[in-house]
């Protein structure tokens, strides 16, 4: 592999013009596919075999009108109650919406209330008429047959008890309103033709176009996070600084402003390829709107960091007197296959996340290997292109002046102190176990409004309708009962009423109302009002009450669906799966480490370390999305569960990082071990020969990373946030404190490898040392 990378590395160096163009085309190609073939990116999740996704596939069978996603639009008045000529202009808004492609309808808020209320006064008077007949019949009661007076009373009987369970299910929906009871606050409904999963983003961008542009005066609008929710600002004023950040750190690293760019063109034209070129696959298969993130992260962390370490091995190079395409094809061939080894492992960490059985997660564990595929073959061809088209410029005048004259003295190396060794491992490892413990108490769950920035429509609508009708409007669940014979059509209000009263009758339900029956009226759709949020403890404790229901006398099935059930499922079954994926992650951590180190002991070392900081991560996030510590340095206005998806992706991807910091560090200890330095003394050796660029490398990561902490996407801020404290910790505490002191507590014992092992595991040489033999460099 060594000699390869070193032969495409001459090639790229000797014709930069064609390895350039040639990447130039790709990204045309990519960005052409994704413009002809692009498809519709999701929004929300879904989990085939879930029993969210069989409530949803039972609703699709027997009321497909009902499948439909249904978004609020809250109106608010700045002045006390709504005028006429403000509800006037409010409906014909909602008009407007209702003419749009893709929606089905909306609902006047004003009207719908107005209906309500009329079904009450309608309640009363039936009531009262009833009344005035029984007082009729028994005044009249010796006058009439028998047989008469007994069919009159029996009607009338009927019609109270038909009336009685009118009056059960409009009480039990009381409290479900489409104008407060002030009269300030209403909500709108927009129904749309596609369900969550499959609603185009073009039909989402109509209907906020016309509610944007709306100006009523005196109303404040908003829309629900369904409406809100896109793909824009992927990239805004927190990634460009974390980028500029990176930017700097090159400059101050490389003390030139021309090299620094090399890197950081390389990490781009990789991005666009990878990110593009996946994206044009996105109509034959399901994407989050989170993957194209996923991939510009990692696209720009490894992009950069990748090409760092070739062009730095490439300057040390040119300062030691090496010819420029002697030394193109010396750094491609050394820290070039130390890139191809690192990349390899993030890409088994990533497409492990296809082991899962989770679509979404495979799909965007896919993607993301593929960006760093892409970020691989960049680094060994685009950037010795440009290392051969800037020539000795990769060197300041000062470095170049200084070309095969060094004016330093190496110092002696001595073995760091025992004291010193113990005092860094059980700072390391108290520090993290301590950060861990918040992790304990992690909840997982999805995003809602109430997590959206403070300056979102999705996030207003949130607060609006909450303070106006109550946080579980903001998400009520979908119950469906399934009775085991169809009812007469005139006997579906006595069938409605006692599932009505029994669904009452459950902790945290605030209102009830029965929203459809099929064609053969065997299933019966109610909508159920919780009192807290959809991502609340006492909505999934509610969602599980509701399940165990089921099923009630008369063999009535209960099938429970919404945002807080699928929430409830979707995070069930990612908690399912962790520790399966995490056991992967760990065994191939060992293996590689094996084969990589020829060591039992330095995989041991490497893989508990990752454990912790991995542990650590968690318990950091946990502490600030959920329990809301540091909340207004990093815009978590309304703690919540962690995203449910978040902890598996950055256990991969930090799984591949840490394996990259790892190799870097350590492959430094073992090579002077193998050359007869001492163990002790190679730590140290190893420490200084990597720890300069493995700290650019990790400040660049973070700096990308924590750019995504401030997104206006409330999924990616998690994401961001996890993996910039993620590297911070494995970077700086674990492979810079942790491992070396365990490695010198350790000593020789580090390195010992059983015999029979030893002969069957391959000698893979990971940084190019026979290469540097062969051509004399070192």
């Amino acid at each position: 592999m060594a000699n390869l990378l070193y032969r495409l590395g001459r090639f790229s160096g000797r014709r930069p013009w064609v390895v350039i163009v040639g990447w130039i085309v790709a990204l045309g190609l990519a960005v052409g596919g994704l413009l002809a073939f692009g498809g519709t990116l999701a929004t929300s999740f879904s989990i085939p075999g879930t029993e969210t996704q069989r409530v949803n596939d039972q609703l699709k069978a027997a009321m497909p009108d009902l499948t439909g996603l249904s978004a609020t639009v809250v109106f608010q008045s700045e002045d006390g109650a709504f005028t006429d000529v403000q509800k006037t202009e409010i409906g014909q808004l909602l008009t407007r919406v209702g003419e749009l492609d893709g929606i089905v309808g909306t609902t006047n808020p004003f009207t719908a209330q107005a209906q309500r209320d009329q079904q009450a006064q309608q309640l009363a008077d039936g009531q009262a008429q009833i009344d005035a007949a029984r007082a009729q019949l028994q005044a009249a009661a010796g006058q009439l047959p028998a047989a008469q007076l007994q069919d009159a009373t029996a009607q009338l009987d009927a019609r109270a008890q038909q009336l009685a369970d009118g009056r059960t299910l409009l009480d039990a929906a009381s409290a479900i309103r489409t104008v407060s009871a002030d009269g300030t606050t209403a909500l709108g409904v927009v129904s749309f033709q596609d369900d969550l999963f499959t609603l185009p983003p073009a039909v989402k961008d109509g209907v906020k176009t016309v509610l944007d542009d709306a100006r009523i005066d005196g109303v404040t609008v908003a829309y629900s996070s369904d409406i809100a929710t896109s793909t824009d600002g992927l990239i805004g004023p927190g990634e460009i600084v974390g980028l500029l950040v990176a930017v700097i750190v090159l400059i101050v690293m490389l003390r030139a402003l021309l090299p620094a760019l090399i890197p950081l063109l390389s990490s781009l034209i990789g991005v666009g390829v990878g990110v593009a070129g996946s994206l044009a696959f996105s109509s034959v298969a399901d994407m989050s709107s989170v993957t194209p993130v996923l991939g510009v992260m990692l696209g720009l962390a490894v992009g950069i960091d990748y090409s760092l370490f070739i062009l730095n091995r490439h300057r040390k190079q040119l300062l030691a007197g090496v010819p420029k395409q002697e030394s193109i094809g010396l750094a491609t061939g050394t820290s070039g296959n130390a890139v191809v080894f690192a990349g390899s492992t993030v890409l088994i960490a990533l497409l492990a996340l296809n082991v899962t059985g989770v679509p979404f997660l495979g799909v965007m564990g896919t993607v993301g290997a593929a960006c760093v595929l892409v970020a691989v073959l960049v680094a060994i061809s685009f950037t010795p292109a440009l290392l051969g088209l800037f020539g000795m410029r990769v060197l300041g005048k000062r470095a170049r002046a200084r070309i095969g004259h060094p004016d330093h003295v190496a110092r002696e190396v001595r073995p760091m102190g025992t004291a010193r060794a113990v005092g860094a491992v059980a700072l390391a490892v108290v520090g993290l176990l301590v950060i861990a413990i918040p992790a304990l108490t992690m909840r997982l769950g999805l995003p809602d409004g109430s997590t959206e920035a403070p300056d979102t429509a999705g996030h207003r609508a949130y607060t609006l309708t909450s303070e106006a009708f109550g946080a579980g409007v903001n998400g009520p669940l979908l119950v469906i009962a399934t009775l085991p014979a169809p009812v007469a059509a005139d006997d579906l209000t006595a069938a409605e009423a006692p599932l009505v009263r029994t669904l009452l009758a459950q902790d945290g339900v605030v209102a009830v109302a029965p929203v459809a029956a099929s064609d053969a009226r065997d299933v019966l759709a109610f909508q159920v009002v919780p009192q807290d949020g959809p991502s609340s403890v006492s909505t999934q404790r509610l969602v599980q009450d509701l399940r165990g229901l089921s099923p009630l006398d008369g063999d009535i099935a209960l099938g429970v669906a919404g945002q807080a059930s699928g929430n409830i499922d979707v995070s069930q079954k990612l908690a399912d799966v962790l520790p399966l994926y995490l056991a992967v992650v760990i065994g191939l951590s060992l293996l590689i480490m094996i084969v990589v180190f020829r060591s039992l002991l330095v995989p041991v070392i490497a893989t508990a370390g990752f454990v912790l900081s991995l542990f650590a991560t968690f318990g950091a996030m946990t502490a600030i999305f959920q329990w809301g510590w540091l909340g207004g340095v990093f815009g978590v206005t309304n703690p919540g569960p962690i995203l449910s998806f978040a902890p598996i992706i950055i256990m991969g991807v930090l799984f591949g990082l840490a394996m990259d910091y790892q190799l870097f560090l350590v492959s430094g200890m073992r090579e002077a071990y193998v050359h007869g330095t001492p163990a002790r003394t190679a730590v140290v050796a190893g420490l200084r020969h990597g720890r300069a660029v493995v700290t650019a490398a990790a400040i660049i990561m973070i700096s990308v990373f924590g750019g995504f902490v401030f997104s206006h996407l409330a999924m990616i801020r998690p994401l961001g946030f996890g993996l910039a404290i993620g590297v911070l910790f494995d970077a700086f505490v674990v492979r810079m404190l942790l491992v070396p002191g365990l490695m010198h507590l350790f000593g020789r014992a580090a390195w010992w490898l059983p015999r029979w092992l030893d002969r069957i595991i391959p000698n893979v040489d990971v940084e190019g040392a026979a290469l540097e033999r062969t051509h004399h460099v070192g």
